[in-house]
């Protein structure tokens, strides 16, 4: 069975995650999790460009310019502790049907330079008969010239990582709320 699920990945990797090195000095990589909440719960985390903050715990406010489609443009506060305190984002592709968000860093005061990255949502069974969702992100961004790729990709895999490890906590706290019908 693991088989197949790792082939699936492969497959969603293969259909929905293109990104095309453009320079000698970028890096990419993708990320996988499995979250113990349906697709529905995860999705309505996630399509909320206007609303990072819910998941993303880097993330202090949010404010939008435009309505939400392709090429609004939103102004994130980024929480201490990072060197960083804003990043301004483009909404490139946003797909209600084949759950798909894909942004790209504009502007801010920080490093990740021509970053753009891809977030899909696939259903899938956990434990037998649970529904489950599958969540990939994968990233390109430009290594600064101070740094290695290992470096860049490291550090980019860390903040990637705890908000799909916060996405994870978020969505499974309002499956149980949806299951047992508590506020």
């Amino acid at each position: 069975m693991e088989g197949s699920n790792g082939n699936q990945e492969r497959e969603y990797i293969r259909k929905h995650h293109k990104h095309e090195l453009e320079r000698d000095n970028q890096c990419s990589s993708t990320l996988v999790n499995h979250i113990n909440a349906p697709i529905h719960i995860v999705w309505s985390l996630v399509r909320r460009f206007d609303q990072p903050q819910k998941y993303k715990p880097f993330i202090s406010r949010c404010v939008v310019k435009g309505n939400m489609e392709i090429g609004t443009v939103r102004e994130v506060d980024v929480r201490s502790g990072l060197p960083a305190t804003r990043s301004t984002e483009r909404l490139e592709f946003l797909d209600d049907n084949e759950h798909i968000l894909s942004i790209r860093i504009v502007g801010g005061d920080h490093r990740l330079k021509n970053y753009s990255s891809i977030i899909s949502l696939h259903p899938e069974k956990i434990e037998g008969e649970r529904i489950g969702t599958l969540v990939i992100e994968s990233f390109v961004v430009d290594v600064p010239e101070e740094n290695t790729k290992d470096e860049t990709c490291y550090f980019v895999e860390a903040l990637i990582k705890c908000n799909l490890k916060s996405l994870a906590d978020v969505s499974e706290r309002l499956a149980v709320q949806d299951r047992t019908g508590s506020p």
